[in-house]
This record gives C-alpha cells, structure tokens and sequence, in this order.
C-alpha cells in the first residue's frame, strides 16, 4: 500500500461517511426507509472507525477495509432500491468507498 492510496482511502471513507448521514436525515421518519436508515448508520460507523485505523497505520488495516468494503455495498444494494436524490448520493459513495477499501485490503 502507497500514501497516495492510503489517503485516497481515508478520504474516500470520510466521503462515504458524510453522504450516509445525509441519507440519514433524508429518511428519518419515513416508516419505509427502515432499512434504508440500519445500512447507513451501520456503513457510516464502519468508515469512520476504518478512516480512524488507517490514519493511526493500524496492524489491522486490512480487516478492517474488507469489512469496511463489504458494508459498504450492502448500504449501496439499499441505497439503490430508492429514488430519492440522497439515496442515490449515498449509493454512489458507497460503490467508491468499496472500491478503495477493497484495493487496501488486498
């Protein structure tokens, strides 16, 4: 792994992060956004713990990016179920996120 992955990581999950709570407040309150409200708070949790265990050079860096990659497209397979602008915003960050974290844990 290079510093320039590494960042781009870092900032991809700080991304992803941001666009689940915004997803977040879209859906609060909305009885058919359930799942959608469990995927994001779970996928932004993920990327804030791994964006803090990359930045700190963590041993576990690669687990915790695998595990981070595969929340991160189950949050996407929500995401995607739903129109809303936010919903898609999320989904989006999310696939980027996936694809970061999976390079790292390679």
């Amino acid at each position: 792994m290079n510093d320039q992955d590494l960042k781009d990581c870092i900032q991809a999950c700080l991304d992803c992060t941001t666009a689940c709570e915004t997803c977040v407040d879209c859906c609060i309150g909305d009885a058919d956004m359930a799942e959608c409200l469990r995927q994001c708070l779970d996928c932004s949790e993920i990327c804030q713990a791994c964006a803090r265990a990359m930045a700190r050079n963590s041993p576990h860096t690669q687990k915790w990016c695998s595990l981070c990659a595969e929340i991160c497209e189950a949050c996407a397979a929500e995401c995607d179920k739903h129109e809303k602008e936010a919903c898609q915003r999320c989904a989006e960050a999310c696939r980027r996120c996936a694809e970061a974290c999976r390079k790292m844990a390679a």
